[in-house]
């Protein structure tokens, strides 16, 4: 098997110029093991040098070949795409926004529980209650809910019971 060739469009000195002014310091070293190996030192001295296998610097070596210096950033994916598509995401927020009807869902709030067997009946997506939670935040909501109210509440009774705006309150001893 043949030896793996490194470019030689810059010198040693140049890619040792680059590394000392990148300011990345992961490409900084891949800059400074190949400029090593460049050089004429060994593949294995090169690479542990820079903190690193012969082998990942074979790796580097050849995204070096192939882009020349951009190829030595790393390259994250934007990872996997989301489970609802944004017209979903859009419809569960505005489900979750109009909260549950109590005479005919039987509910007073949702649970991550009740939304995951909504998404399930309504999207065929099925969810764990963790990630229908992690998809909550995402969308901007936040684990407090407010406190159930009962469908029946008389607000003027309610307000009866309320202490009038005369009465003094306690004051605290500490302050």
């Amino acid at each position: 098997m043949a030896a793996l060739t490194i470019r030689k469009d810059r010198t040693p000195e140049v890619l040792r110029k680059l590394a000392k002014s990148e300011n990345n310091t992961r490409v900084a070293r891949r800059l400074l093991a190949i400029a090593n190996a460049l050089s004429g030192m060994s593949r294995k001295e090169a690479a542990e040098a820079a903190g690193m296998d012969r082998q990942t610097l074979r790796d580097w070596v050849i995204r070096y070949n192939a882009h020349g210096p951009d190829g030595l950033y790393d390259c994250w994916s934007d990872g996997r795409p989301p489970r609802l598509d944004p017209q979903e995401q859009a419809e569960l927020m505005g489900i979750v926004l109009a909260g549950p009807d109590p005479e005919a869902d039987g509910l007073s709030a949702y649970t991550r529980e009740d939304l995951v067997r909504l998404c399930e009946a309504r999207f065929g997506k099925s969810f764990h209650p963790s990630s229908m939670g992690r998809l909550l935040k995402r969308l901007g909501f936040s684990r407090q809910k407010a406190r159930p109210s009962h469908p029946k509440k008389d607000p003027a009774e309610a307000e009866a019971f309320k202490k009038s705006p005369g009465t003094p309150q306690k004051t605290s001893v500490y302050a």
